[in-house]
């Protein structure tokens, strides 16, 4: 009688049978892939995040060896499926929690380009922080890893969402002299979200900071404000890195 697959050849399998390889070509442009650019070498085979999230729920149980394997894959999806699973299995086993946790700190090097960061570091990082001391947070935000400081700034969100704002500032203290795009955008999304919760800290952030912000840090901040506070703001502040 012929063995059944080992469950982790079933999910690269699954991610393989759902690549569509037009979608893979815009997502490799998209996300930076060619020689010299962020993402450089990057590989992918066109899954939507939506695709990922129910393969996530269909292997949920693969072992953390397994989930490994997903995470040191080349494909960007595979990835993408490993760290969906992770976030699924933090939710909903409180045991397996801290596990998880040194687990991702354990493979920051994999989770290797924005939208790996968005999905994951605050659902895993963040919440496992909070209430916590930041000081990985910190350690990550003088990392020379470009996804380690975003990491750092993004893990915050969870502080923001239980109106905890005092992290989020002082990651973006830290990386205001970061020379990357893709931490100023992240910053200023941050700081906007806190400006959701409450305008008076953003407003006070603005005040002693402005005038020393990445300009497009500046830029994302002030997304929602209305259109002459967003201009008085920009002719005085905003600096070009």
């Amino acid at each position: 009688m012929q063995s059944k697959p080992p469950i982790y050849r079933k999910a690269h399998e699954a991610v393989l049978r759902q690549g569509d390889p037009k979608r893979a070509a815009t997502s490799q442009r998209f996300f930076k892939t060619g020689p010299g650019e962020y993402g450089a070498g990057d590989v992918f085979i066109g899954l939507t995040a939506p695709q990922t999230r129910e393969l996530a729920k269909e292997f949920f149980l693969l072992s953390l060896a397994d989930i490994e394997k997903l995470l040191h894959s080349k494909i960007h999806e595979e990835r993408q499926l490993a760290l969906f699973i992770l976030v699924r299995r933090y939710e909903k086993n409180v045991l397996e929690r801290e596990k998880i946790y040194r687990f991702y700190l354990d493979h920051t090097r994999y989770v290797n380009n924005w939208d790996l960061v968005d999905l994951s570091a605050y659902k895993i990082v963040g919440r496992h922080l909070f209430r916590r001391s930041i000081g990985p947070l910190e350690k990550f935000a003088r990392s020379s890893s470009l996804w380690e400081r975003r990491i750092a700034i993004v893990s915050t969100f969870q502080f923001i969402r239980r109106l905890d704002f005092e992290p989020t500032l002082k990651i973006v203290r830290m990386l205001m002299r970061d020379r990357h795009d893709l931490i100023h955008k992240a910053c200023g999304w941050m700081l906007r979200e806190v400006g959701k919760r409450d305008m008076r800290v953003l407003h006070n952030y603005l005040k002693h900071h402005h005038r020393i912000m990445p300009r497009v840090m500046l830029y994302y901040t002030l997304e929602r404000f209305p259109r002459h506070e967003r201009k008085r703001y920009l002719s005085s502040g905003g600096l070009d890195f």
